[in-house]
């Protein structure tokens, strides 16, 4: 299932979680797993906490300095900051489906991991009946 997702700033995750978990219950799957995967080179997804939105700024600061927007870096286009930021985010992950719901720590989310914004993305979501 494709889906597709507006970023509105440079870098910002976005939490995805609901929109995966509606797919979910909409598939009627009671166990298996949900692949969630973005086919782009500078954006990531992750799962982290989600009830504190200082988790989401910190990480944000804490690449921005460990990977800053201007660097000693030779990729033309001048983003390669979100090229490295979206490699160590990855570009999938895997929730395990358990009685129609995806299996989540109670404070763990999913984000959509941008680096290279504003611009038109997608995510993918794939499930699959265990």
């Amino acid at each position: 299932m494709r889906h597709k997702i507006r970023t509105t700033r440079p870098q910002e995750f976005i939490n995805i979680t609901k929109k995966v978990a509606d797919e979910v219950k909409n598939s009627n799957v009671r166990d298996g797993i949900a692949v969630i995967y973005v086919p782009h080179t500078t954006v990531g997804v992750t799962i982290n906490e989600s009830a504190d939105p200082d988790v989401v700024r910190d990480m944000i600061s804490s690449l921005d300095k460990t990977y800053p927007l201007h660097g000693e870096y030779l990729h033309y286009e001048g983003n390669s900051h979100s090229h490295i930021k979206a490699s160590l985010m990855g570009s999938s992950c895997t929730v395990i489906i358990q009685e129609g719901k995806l299996l989540l720590g109670t404070w763990q989310g999913i984000y959509f991991c941008e680096f290279d914004g504003p611009r038109d993305r997608e995510f993918y979501l794939k499930i699959i009946k265990g």
